[in-house]
């Protein structure tokens, strides 16, 4: 069953037969899919985990699902996800974890990139950047980063990702399906955005510095 889910969910084109997936899981096994799925997608596996966020809370203003255990299940399986990935990354090495699980080149120069720009921030909102989450956790866990300095950063993130989707899906109900990708679409462009900025931010700090180093070593 697993197998042939995320197969699917990989293979299929049509969203509808995603969402049909996603929602039987949900729907048959409940607070164990959703926590199940969650720690599958922030690993890595192809869970599209924003959509199922979302669909759960729909189900929850449905009366189908518990709201304290639908939070607490998403929240739990996001922190679950990241510390496996964390530790992964700690104890296995990254160099060991690029020849089993495939991470493209290009994205792992740029969450490492990003890493040592932000630091733990990535950790706290890289969860919005598929693809990022659970690279950058396993970046986190290779450089050294300490296990207290990666909570304080990765498990906020965990909670205010999960809550933001599932929160979504309660409060849109029936009308969830077009603001879903007009949020997703429209809060990667606001990290993009900010990412760039600090990126700027940092150029024009090292340019004011550099300048007021020549400027003392010629008064010299």
């Amino acid at each position: 069953m697993l197998g042939e889910y995320l197969s699917g969910a990989v293979s299929a084109v049509s969203p509808v037969v995603v969402e049909q997936r996603l929602l039987g899981w949900i729907s048959r096994y409940g607070l164990q899919a959703i926590f199940g799925l969650q720690v599958l997608g922030i690993v890595g596996l192809p869970v599209p985990d924003e959509l199922m966020l979302t669909m759960a809370g729909t189900l929850v203003r449905a009366g189908r699902l518990p709201a304290a255990g639908t939070l607490a299940a998403a929240m739990g399986g996001a922190m679950t996800g990241i510390t496996v990935s964390y530790l992964a990354g700690r104890f296995i090495g990254l160099a060991a974890l690029r020849r089993v699980v495939h991470i493209p080149d290009e994205l792992l120069r740029r969450v490492e990139h990003w890493f040592h720009r932000a630091g733990g921030w990535l950790l706290t909102f890289g969860y919005f950047i598929p693809g990022v989450r659970h690279v950058t956790a396993i970046a986190a866990g290779s450089s050294g980063l300490g296990y207290g300095t990666f909570a304080a950063f990765a498990y906020p993130g965990a909670i205010f990702w999960s809550s933001f989707f599932v929160t979504t899906g309660y409060v849109l109900g029936d009308r969830w399906r077009p603001a879903f990708e007009a949020i997703v679409g429209n809060v990667r462009f606001a990290i993009a955005v900010a990412a760039a900025a600090y990126v700027l931010y940092l150029v024009v700090v090292a340019v004011r510095w550099y300048r007021r180093r020549h400027s003392r070593r010629a008064g010299e």
